[in-house]
């Protein structure tokens, strides 16, 4: 990001940013409005309580709600909190249930800021096993888990974590077989530990909305303490950094939010009532209809640039999305595109930064993966980032 930010020669698909152009103005000077024009004191610009506005917590519970309806709306209300974006519930969480040299289950590959926040606190990712068709396989979990039991080290497993809709970095969503699985492995094992389903690009799909449930609805989860997260940040506004969650268990719940007082005496308040605002006259979704059109399109044209610059006929391989901000290609085995590879550094000297795909792997990284942003850069500097990317993709084929 620094890279991207500081260097306007370099044209970034590494950046998980949003699209500028799309950004809500109007619907953000709306709400400030609405809330200047308000009689009485100015509440809003007053601090908050550390789990977050109420009006706010009850919108956002709802909205869950209509994707899930099977939920018990209380529960989901009483486990509901607003954060600091959800990267912030993520640390809470990990902070509140994992000592150093604990253990934590991740996808593979997963999202790599998340995995550099366990290195942080000194806790070891294990990856969630994959079959051929790149799909959790639960017999090698159920070995995994074994495995680990033989060695000692299960009691030290915490918590599972997923990105489970349009993943970063791989744009893929679990599907409920998927998650159902991964649920039976863990009980079979004794292994009832904490689950952190991170759902940041659940409403960013282009067309069709993704059909699993989360784990807060599906039966096989209904022992294991559920930590479900998501963000406005990504479908509404980055800049506005709030985000949002509920917890099935009010232990859990009560040390992260002891730990968030601590943190930040409350999430910015004058955020919340400004999405709190937009949210009650249905703005979310006014914006999300603007997005995903251009989302979907932007996606196509970063994928057209490299299938009709011959990539995949020389040896990449990557998958069209449904929804999200990723491309993940995978090079071919005997390209290193490493941080430090020479594969790397050809590309920022040609003008195009990406994210390695060694980076985003809890344990036995491979080297021949990269993942592609198209999110914030408009159309004609994306074919031409695309264009530059694919000319060293030749030199080195």
């Amino acid at each position: 990001m620094t890279v991207a930010l500081e260097n306007p020669r370099l044209l970034s698909l590494a950046a998980g940013f949003t699209d500028n152009r799309t950004l809500p103005v109007a619907a953000v000077q709306a709400a400030m409005d609405s809330l200047a024009a308000r009689s009485g004191e100015p509440e809003y610009l007053q601090y908050g309580a550390n789990q977050g506005r109420p009006a706010l917590r009850t919108l956002l519970a709802g909205r869950l709600l209509t994707h899930e309806p099977r939920l018990d709306a209380d529960a989901v209300n009483r486990g509901f909190f607003i954060t600091n974006g959800s990267q912030q519930a993520l640390y809470l969480a990990m902070q509140v249930l994992c000592d150093p040299g604990d253990i934590v289950l991740v996808d593979r590959p997963s999202y790599f800021v998340y995995l550099e926040m366990l290195a942080g606190l000194g806790v070891q990712a294990r990856s969630l096993p994959l079959d051929e068709a790149g799909r959790i396989d639960v017999d090698a979990l159920r070995r995994l888990l074994e495995g680990m039991r033989a060695r000692g080290e299960l009691q030290r497993l915490k918590a599972v974590y997923f990105v489970s809709y349009f993943s970063n970095p791989s744009a893929r969503s679990l599907e409920e077989t998927e998650k159902n699985g991964i649920a039976e492995a863990l009980a079979e094992a004794g292994a009832i530990v904490s689950v952190v389903e991170d759902a940041a690009y659940r409403e960013l799909y282009y067309e069709t909305p993704p059909a699993a449930l989360s784990v807060l609805s599906l039966p096989a989860w209904a022992a294991f303490p559920r930590l479900y997260l998501s963000t406005l940040t990504k479908p509404f506004a980055s800049g506005l950094k709030v985000g949002y969650g509920t917890c099935t268990d009010a232990g859990l719940l009560e040390k992260m939010m002891h730990v968030k007082g601590h943190h930040d005496f409350g999430t910015a308040h004058f955020n919340q009532a400004v999405l709190e605002q937009v949210l009650a006259v249905g703005g979310l979704d006014a914006q999300l209809a603007v997005i995903r059109p251009v989302y979907r399109r932007k996606m196509r044209l970063l994928h057209e640039v490299l299938t009709q610059g011959g990539l995949a006929g020389l040896g990449w391989r990557w998958q069209v999305p449904g929804g999200g901000l990723y491309l993940w290609l995978s090079a071919p085995a005997d390209i290193d595109t490493g941080l430090d590879a020479a594969f790397c550094r050809a590309c920022v000297e040609a003008g195009v930064l990406y994210v390695p795909g060694e980076l985003c792997f809890g344990d036995e990284a491979p080297r021949n993966f990269i993942r592609l942003s198209f999110g914030v850069l408009g159309e004609k500097d994306l074919a031409e980032a695309g264009g530059r990317f694919v000319a060293v993709a030749k030199r080195f084929a």
